[in-house]
Order: structure tokens, then C-alpha cells, then sequence
């Protein structure tokens, strides 16, 4: 099934459950234009889209797990990070929050940045602050999203394994007394019963690339973050190298007590730096 033949079959369910594009489209969480693109093919779906188009129409169990497994097999989404800058850094959170809601495993490997759902309002207000074309209005109401997608870490429905870079820790992109409170965020998450932090030490051979980050959604969907793009994977062959990668940093990494160990020894250093400038 390419994705005219998927548009064109959700089309077919929704005339069959007798209800109004705009209703599904709204209960989808997406424009009008959105759904009707989707539907004749020129827009390619992904499998949260049809995932929440088939929720709004009502189908069964069976066929939902029929549709979404073709979706993952002819999605492969990338979007342009200044497309979504365009459309609003702060809708961006928004969705990713709504994602999240509905997922009950997330497995995030990063070896550039602190991940978003552990970072300090500081931490993500000096990342954006980078870049200028971003309005202080754009910057705050991405904090205050980011923030309120973190409410998501207590849920003790959910699980979240972080694993991270040393490397991460160290480059200081913001003053070491931004990262010293990042560090002290970082263990405090850490000891959550359902949060999994590990982070991947400098010492030691490595056995595997630290290529790029990635997020893995209840073994259903990959985010990939790229320089000019974020790439989502559904095709469950694609999606199974991200598990394994994923696996074997986990299993390199540092976890627990020698987690907390080493971040105490990081928090130092970032500490003596500051007294020495």
C-alpha cells in the first residue's frame, strides 16, 4: 500500500463511519486542509496521523493495528527545522507533548545536548538564545512548553530511558554555573522510580558511533535529529536498529550510584572553572 492507496483507504473509513471531515480532522488534532491532503495522497501521513485520524473515526482494535502497520511501512517524515520554526516552536512542544501523552516507553540517546524533557528552564532559554531570529516572545513561550511537557516524567505510567554522552556534560554551549544546575537537575530525575538516566562515559573503548540523536517511542516510531531536519522512522525493520543501538549504549553506560558519581565529579570541575575565571 503506497500513500495514495492509505489516504484513499482512510477516506473510505471515515465516509463509512458517517463522519464529517472537519469533526475528525479537529478530534485529530489537525487542520481540515491537513486530513483532506492526507486523504488524496498528497501529503504522506505518519503514523501518528493515522493513528489519531483512526481514533477520531472509531475502528476497531484489528483494523487500527492493520492501518498502522502500513503507515510505518511507507513513512519515512522529514521536516525542515525552519518549518517548524515557522509554524511556531512552541506548537512544536505542544505536539510532542500530545505524542507523548498517548506512548507508555520512551528510550532517548544523545550525544549533542542535555535531552529537552531533563532540561532547567536556563539550560533551553540559553540554547534557543543562540540563535537571533528568535523573538523573546518565540523563546519563552517554547520554555514554558517545554516545561509543561515535562510534567509527563511523573507519571508512573510512563517509562523514560535517557542515555547520554559524557561529552554532553562537559560542553559548556552555556556558563558553567547554568550546567552545574543542569548536573544537579539531572540527579534529582535520576532517582524517579519510573526515570532511567545513564550516561556513557569518555573512558573505556567504545564499540559503537555516537552518529546523531535519536528517540524512540514505545518501539513504534524514531525521531531523528539531523542538522536541517528531524526525521521520523515507522517501518518496524528501520525502527529495530535504533532498539539495538540504543541497547548497546545503555548497556555501556553508567547508571546509578557510578551515574551519580561521575556527574558529582563534573559538577566540580564546572565549579573550579568558574572560581578560576
Amino acid at each position: 500500500m503506497n500513500r495514495s492507496e492509505l489516504g484513499a483507504a482512510l477516506r473510505v473509513l471515515r465516509n463509512a463511519s458517517g463522519r464529517e471531515a472537519k469533526v475528525v480532522a479537529r478530534s485529530s488534532v489537525m487542520s481540515a486542509s491537513k486530513l483532506s491532503k492526507i486523504e488524496t495522497g498528497k501529503l504522506p501521513p505518519s503514523a501518528d496521523d493515522v493513528d489519531r485520524i483512526l481514533t477520531a473515526i472509531g475502528v476497531s482494535d484489528d483494523v487500527k493495528a492493520e492501518y498502522l502497520d502500513a503507515a510505518r511501512a511507507v513513512a519515512t517524515e522529514t521536516t525542515a527545522w525552519r518549518l517548524i520554526q515557522r509554524a511556531g516552536l512552541h506548537k512544536a512542544q505542544q505536539r510532542l507533548r500530545g505524542v507523548e501523552a498517548r506512548m507508555s516507553l520512551l528510550r532517548l540517546f544523545q550525544p549533542a545536548l542535555v535531552p529537552g524533557l531533563l532540561q532547567t528552564p536556563e539550560y533551553t532559554r540559553a540554547i534557543l538564545s543562540r540563535h537571533d531570529d528568535l523573538s523573546e516572545e518565540t523563546v519563552r513561550r517554547t520554555v514554558s512548553a517545554r516545561l509543561e511537557r515535562q510534567e509527563a516524567l511523573y507519571d508512573e505510567n510512563k517509562r523514560f530511558c535517557f542515555v547520554i554522552t559524557e561529552p554532553v556534560l562537559r560542553w559548556l554551549i552555556v556558563p558553567p554555573m547554568v550546567m552545574v544546575g543542569q548536573l544537579d537537575r539531572i540527579v534529582s530525575v535520576s532517582r524517579l522510580p519510573n526515570i532511567d538516566v545513564r550516561v556513557v562515559p569518555l573512558a573505556g573503548r567504545k564499540h559503537d558511533i555516537a552518529n546523531h540523536a535519536f528517540v524512540i517511542r514505545d518501539d513504534r516510531a524514531v525521531s531523528v535529529e539531523t542538522v536541517h531536519a528531524e526525521v521520523v522512522v515507522t517501518d518496524p525493520r528501520d525502527v529495530a536498529q535504533y532498539v539495538t543501538k540504543f541497547d548497546g549504549f545503555a548497556q555501556a553506560a553508567l547508571e546509578g550510584a557510578a551515574l551519580r558519581k561521575l556527574l558529582v565529579s563534573i559538577r566540580d570541575d564546572l565549579l573550579q572553572q568558574r572560581e578560576s575565571g
